[in-house]
């Protein structure tokens, strides 16, 4: 996921592109609103971190050319107030969300997944990638023609992969999103259940869509199998 963080303050700035990049997020940086506005209309961000008070372009008028121009964009607005009537402000002036500032990062990890679960939906019931094809509904996979018989992680697993497309996921990643709690650090459940995957949805002639990143953990990545 590519995260735009319009945030003048470099300390946090860099404090929150560290973080996101340590969960393999990608991050954009904008120091100043006008800025933080080109970025999140030009660019093919997924979410933006948006602070309030900001130079050259205050974040609430940020936020106002946002939704003119991408109204679904997910905003989750930084503020120094604790007051009611900020927070309110925020979440009238078009925030999907809010978080006071100081916070503590996995309290902001927690919102971040929140708006995504919420926006991260396709608009019809299916994801496709290079001839492989799955329906969130029935909870059926097909390569081409041919349906794959999948178990409901393994089935988990590879929905997983197809949204996160391109990206690099760490073991703790893919425990934390498809079993919901960590394994002892040697446990080697994710490599399993790879190995199952790439089982049914590769093909003899091609390369894996399950590409092994060394001491990173795994890409899903349909431009190696062509």
């Amino acid at each position: 996921m590519l995260i735009l963080i319009v945030e003048d303050e470099a300390g946090i700035s860099r404090f929150l592109e560290r973080g996101l990049n340590a969960h393999g997020h990608g991050v954009l940086c904008a120091y100043d609103g006008e800025e933080g506005a080109r970025l999140a209309v030009q660019e093919p961000v997924d979410l933006v971190l948006l602070d309030i008070s900001l130079p050259r372009l205050d974040g609430r008028e940020v936020l106002r050319r946002i939704r003119f121009r991408r109204p679904n964009l997910p905003v989750l607005m930084l503020t120094a107030k604790d007051d009611t009537q900020s927070k309110v402000g925020a979440l009238d002036a078009g925030a999907d969300d809010y978080l006071t500032k100081p916070f503590v990062f996995d309290e902001l990890l927690a919102r971040v997944r929140a708006l995504t679960r919420r926006t991260d939906q396709p608009e019809s019931s299916q994801i496709k990638s290079e001839g492989l094809r799955i329906d969130l509904l029935s909870r059926h996979a097909w390569l081409g023609e041919r349906r794959i018989d999948l178990s409901g992680r393994e089935f988990a697993l590879l929905e997983y992969f197809m949204r996160h497309s391109g990206q690099v996921l760490s073991r703790q990643q893919i425990l934390s999103a498809i079993w919901e709690y960590d394994f002892e650090p040697n446990s080697n459940v994710v490599d399993v259940y790879v190995r199952h995957l790439r089982n049914k949805v590769d093909t003899p002639e091609r390369p894996s869509l399950i590409q092994t990143v060394r001491g990173a953990g795994y890409r899903f990545d349909p431009a190696c199998s062509r």
